[in-house]
């Protein structure tokens, strides 16, 4: 009993360590941006060794693409918490899209996944990252509104509106009127909720 117990705390300090190195690599990459961020930066704002921190990630690019993903998911679980107890697709549609613009609020999130990330990572990169988080909830949205899996069609649908919601993020980030891209983001939507049915 008494291994098992020290196996669990050695996991939680692993795992402390690692979400610390994420945390501060988060900040230093929102303060600097990831090319001017260093590691021995990063290991000082987490209070860590290199050796920790290169026991963790290979580089400095596997750090910040743990910070890409841990942002993306955070994205996604917004989606996903403001849609579970919506009644029907459109509603949940229009609820997404708060979300997600909601979101991208959050202090540095739209420097790290839309001008940082394609820059540093790629745009095939970040492609699987967005599909397997927030950019999945858009074919799920529009394959739920549709009741039909997801086709050429609504991918294609699902891509552009999604490079539509990063152009809001990114210009309500500047200065933007919210209001005005979260209502010209659902007609687009509905729109394409109608193409797809023709």
């Amino acid at each position: 009993m008494q291994v098992k117990k020290e196996r669990r705390s050695n996991a939680d300090r692993t795992q402390s360590m690692r979400d610390g190195l994420i945390a501060a690599a988060r900040d230093l990459f929102i303060e600097k941006g990831y090319a001017e961020t260093s590691t021995p930066e990063i290991v000082a704002r987490a209070n860590v060794t290199r050796g920790a921190l290169y026991h963790h990630f290979e580089d400095k690019a596997s750090l910040f693409r743990a910070v890409i993903r841990a942002e993306s998911e955070r994205v996604a679980e917004a989606i996903n918490v403001a849609t579970q107890d919506c009644t029907d697709a459109a509603q949940a549609l229009n609820a997404g899209t708060d979300a997600y613009l909601d979101a991208m609020t959050a202090p540095g999130r739209t420097r790290l996944l839309l001008l940082d990330g394609p820059a540093a990572l790629g745009r095939e990169a970040m492609d699987v990252i967005d599909r397997e988080t927030s950019g999945g909830t858009m074919v799920v949205g529009l394959t739920a509104a549709l009741g039909r899996p997801a086709d050429a069609q609504i991918q294609a649908h699902a891509s552009l509106l999604a490079a539509a919601f990063d152009r809001a993020a990114l210009d309500i980030n500047a200065g933007g009127d919210a209001s005005l891209y979260r209502v010209v983001l659902k007609n687009m939507l509905a729109e394409a909720v109608e193409a797809n049915r023709a």
